[in-house]
């Protein structure tokens, strides 16, 4: 696809510096970009490199810098560039119709593309112009909205309800069963059937390996607008509400209940049956071990040391309770003594 800047800011406004008939085929970075590609500055600290880059135009939070030959000014350069990505990027077309390898027992509509080796189940249902990828499991009583795409070897188990528009990368593990065991006195587990389903929402992107459990009585509840990294495990009954952003590696154990527009940084763990306020920020690597009620940033993760230090601070972190002690008792002797004088 070929643009020209003035068609770009009469599809998505900003301001254009420059000729207006700039030619803009690709994206690039300020650094790497040349010739018919379009720049973005976000953040600060690469506004250097205005001064050297190649690229055809970039885009900018104004004032205008002098360096590139044109530019887009607009508040918000980052989500303006993301946008123009879209734009000059579609996905790839899909052909409408079943592969002759497909398995199908459900209904799928004519404008449903279904890759090879797919087998979709009794009573599911496969909306308009959704992609299902090669070797893809659609369990009983599925059911996936208009325009929702899924790549190869994605697993939906039984009464999952997926919605309009959403990406599921591969190797996407949906509505396996939750954790869930009762213990006998001689310690062996007892499994309890999970027996809720799956509801994700519209416009939701799961990333490549994350596993959403079904629910144990209830439902787990993916809202609207959620998006979801690489190699996630969200529990059973875990609800998880609109347009909240979480990295990889997040572990959500079950039952806990995730705010609105909240954003989770790769690696933190939220425990279960908790509670998160709507608009939390949780850092990378941060253990959520209780309720947080009020919108803000939450951080709880250690830095690093030189593994010796660690273990030296860590003997002294052991003898804290001993301390205290030893300073309560400091803290009554020199009252008493404060008394005497």
């Amino acid at each position: 696809m070929v643009l020209r800047l003035d068609e770009i800011v009469a599809r998505f406004g900003g301001e254009i510096v420059g000729a207006g008939d700039t030619v803009i085929s690709r994206i690039g970075t300020l650094e790497g970009a040349g010739p018919g590609e379009l720049a973005f500055l976000a953040n600060p600290k690469y506004r250097h490199q205005l001064a050297t880059t190649r690229a055809a135009a970039v885009i900018m939070a104004p004032p205008a810098v002098a360096g590139p030959a044109a530019a887009i000014l607009t508040p918000q350069p980052y989500l303006y560039y993301a946008r123009v990505a879209q734009w000059l990027n579609p996905p790839a077309a899909a052909v409408a119709g079943v592969h002759s390898s497909a398995v199908v027992e459900g209904e799928v509509a004519a404008t449903a593309s279904i890759g090879p080796h797919v087998w979709i189940g009794a009573a599911a249902r496969i909306g308009d112009d959704v992609v299902i990828g090669a070797n893809c499991s659609i369990g009983a009583g599925v059911e996936i909205g208009a325009g929702t795409r899924l790549a190869a070897n994605v697993t939906i188990y039984s009464g999952v309800i997926l919605g309009a528009r959403c990406l599921v990368h591969s190797a996407a593990v949906i509505g396996a069963d939750g954790f869930g065991f009762a213990r006998e006195a001689e310690g062996a587990w007892v499994k309890i059937p999970q027996v809720g389903r799956v509801l994700v929402g519209d416009d939701v992107e799961i990333g490549a390996g994350t596993t959403i459990d079904r629910g144990a009585l209830g439902d787990t509840v993916i809202g609207d607008g959620v998006k979801l990294d690489n190699q996630i495990q969200v529990g059973h009954n875990v609800r998880i509400g609109a347009h909240t952003a979480m990295a990889g590696c997040v572990g959500i154990a079950g039952s806990a209940v995730i705010g609105a527009r909240c954003t989770v940084g790769g690696g933190a763990v939220i425990l279960g049956h908790l509670s998160v306020a709507d608009d939390v920020n949780v850092a990378a690597g941060t253990l959520v071990a209780k309720s947080i009620a009020r919108a803000g940033s939450y951080s709880g993760a250690v830095p690093f040391l030189e593994h010796g230090d660690w273990l030296r601070n860590f003997s002294r972190l052991r003898h804290l309770d001993a301390m205290a002690d030893k300073i309560r008792a400091l803290e009554q002797r020199l009252a008493a003594l404060e008394k005497k004088s």
